[in-house]
């Protein structure tokens, strides 16, 4: 049996824009990717701590300092608002019992300030 464990968090970004007329996804810079080991084309749910809405999207690469939401996404936030991203893992309980996430926290220009692991 495997259980959905935490794998990645981006905590409290700010979004840079919203974009109604892109195809779909979350645009995210290259460090936060990388601090929070988030692949481009991997599913994230995007918390939105302004609205309390919660949804699910994938990433593709952003500039940096990026959090753009695109198409459908685009509804959900604005320019402005504070979301956490975040991603999980399927795993046995074995290897969720060494597992650790990695949690990018960010500043108010969403450049990462601390990797928690």
């Amino acid at each position: 049996m495997t259980i959905e464990i935490l794998k990645s968090k981006i905590h409290r970004a700010t979004v840079t824009d919203a974009n109604l007329d892109y195809v779909g996804s979350v645009s995210i810079g290259e460090a936060m990717r990388e601090a929070a080991g988030l692949r481009e084309y991997e599913k994230v749910d995007v918390l939105n701590i302004n609205t309390g809405a919660r949804f699910s999207t994938y990433v593709i690469a952003g500039e940096t300092g990026e959090i753009c939401l695109n198409g459908a996404a685009a509804r959900l936030a604005q320019k402005g608002d504070k979301v956490i991203i975040v991603s999980y893992a399927a795993m046995t309980g074995e290897e969720a019992d060494s597992f650790e996430p990695s949690i990018a926290l960010v500043d108010e220009a969403n450049r990462v300030t601390d990797v928690v692991s």
